[in-house]
């Protein structure tokens, strides 16, 4: 079974998550940037990953290039829109308490940073793209 490592990477932290190919969550985080390698690695210890799955957008050159040396095919993902879908996601597995359910779900803020989440949507749609299945990274 493949694992696909999804990262959406920023200027400050970067969010992982890593999923089997049946769209299961087997771990999940956030991290400076500066701990990201050796978490990554730490998390390749413990699971079998195949692919990195890196959101295509801010400061992603430099984590591709970072996390090189874990030896694995990387590919950039289209995050366009992940904010947004990881903010659904996240209510999702945490329904709105108090006032805030009573608010339109844009006006939403969850209670902490979800990059975690956004992550998690960039490798679903690496497994979207690529049917679960590994190839060679373009």
């Amino acid at each position: 079974m493949i694992a696909v490592l999804g990262i959406d990477p920023g200027m400050r932290k970067a969010g992982y998550a890593l999923l089997s190919t049946d769209g299961t969550v087997c771990a999940r985080g956030i991290e400076p940037i500066e701990a990201l390698f050796s978490s990554m690695a730490a998390v390749l210890e413990q699971h079998r990953v195949e692919v990195l799955a890196i959101g295509a957008g801010t400061n992603a050159t430099r984590i591709t290039a970072s996390l090189a040396p874990l030896g694995l095919p990387v590919y950039l993902v289209d995050e366009r829109e992940t904010t947004l879908h990881a903010r659904r996601l996240y209510y999702a597995e945490n329904p709105a308490r108090g006032i805030q359910r009573f608010l339109p779900e844009g006006l939403r803020l969850p209670p902490r940073p979800i990059d975690d989440y956004a992550a998690e949507i960039i490798a679903r749609r690496w497994l979207d793209q690529h049917g679960g299945k590994t190839a060679q990274p373009s």
